[in-house]
């Protein structure tokens, strides 16, 4: 039976942290290595009248080169009016979903906020074509307990 840790592996994160109005965006990761990944956002306390958008996005680079919305693949904007503080979101994502022919075969999240907010988020490959997951989790991953 395989582990969880070789199925699914941690290959961008945003910290969680209180970020100021404005759109971060995770690194760019290569999705050659998986069938799907799944984006997952931690909304925090969200500030006065604050909202936290988030979306996929896809370039022909590591670097971000060309990048563009994947379409359909964005959450219904978290609002503190709708008393969504401390509620997660996911996106999911068949790798076959890019505009591969394109030369799109890079991901990041982007997530957009208007007012100072707590969020962060991760990004995770799933179902690997080779070898375990875990072979490609982020360099910041410092342990993995069985």
């Amino acid at each position: 039976m395989q582990l969880p840790s070789e199925q699914v592996a941690i290959l961008a994160t945003i910290d969680p942290d209180a970020y100021a109005a404005s759109s971060y965006t995770s690194d760019y990761v290569d999705t050659e290595n998986f069938h799907q990944l799944m984006a997952i956002v931690f909304a925090g306390t969200l500030g006065t009248s604050g909202t936290v958008a988030a979306k996929l996005m896809q370039a022909t680079s590591s670097t971000g080169a060309g990048a563009v919305t994947v379409a359909g693949k964005n959450i219904t904007t978290l609002t503190q009016a709708a008393t969504q503080s401390d509620m997660q979101a996911v996106i999911n994502l068949k790798t076959d979903e890019l505009n591969v022919a394109g030369g799109f075969k890079f991901v990041a999240l982007k997530i957009t906020s208007v007012v100072t907010s707590d969020y962060g988020a991760v990004i995770l490959g799933v179902n690997p074509r080779t070898g375990p997951a875990s072979n490609n989790d982020l360099a910041s991953v410092v342990e993995i307990v069985s």
